[in-house]
């Protein structure tokens, strides 16, 4: 159950550009359907497409632009994306899941229950969790260590499956030099 995202970037892409040749043959029949001077005249643009052949370099540039534009978009729309709700264990035989967001929260509150830790920074990456958590210890040996310990007995808990490593970054105090 790895429910993935829409895939928002291709369509936009897509619904911008042809909305703008939307526009402009709009403002062109506009323009000339009121006598106004044309920004771009449909006569010579309809005596440039009557001109050319299928053996012209710019209807062979032009396809070809539109075949990899298209080929692109379609890679885009079949990639797979960061899945938005990761599986939790299925041990039960119950599927559930839990959202990106939500299991952030989790372990950054985990994270900072943890004595000497002021806060923490979660990001979930493919397969793993990586913490930068603040303390305002001098001498804080063996707290990234007892960070990920916590945060993979939490991990356990809760059961999503592409968590597999944890691991801890610490900053220290700062210094208040003049």
């Amino acid at each position: 159950m790895i429910r993935r995202p829409r895939r928002a970037g291709p369509a936009i892409v897509l619904a911008v550009l042809l909305l703008a040749i939307c526009v402009a043959v709009a403002v062109s029949l506009i323009q000339r359907l009121v006598g106004a001077h044309q920004f771009l005249s449909y006569d010579s643009v309809a005596d440039d497409l009557h001109g050319m052949t299928w053996h012209d370099m710019p209807v062979l540039a032009v396809g070809i632009g539109a075949i990899v534009f298209g080929f692109g978009l379609l890679a885009l729309a079949l990639w797979p994306g960061r899945p938005a709700v990761l599986p939790l264990g299925t041990d039960d035989g119950m599927s559930a899941g839990v959202t990106r967001g939500g299991l952030r929260t989790a372990l950054r509150s985990t994270a900072a229950s943890v004595d000497g830790v002021s806060s923490a920074r979660i990001r979930l990456r493919r397969k793993g969790v990586k913490v930068s958590a603040h303390t305002d210890r001098v001498g804080a040996e063996g707290l990234p260590e007892e960070i990920c310990e916590t945060l993979t007995r939490r991990v356990q808990e809760i059961g999503p499956e592409p968590v597999r490593r944890v691991r801890a970054k610490l900053h220290g105090p700062k210094t208040g030099e003049a």
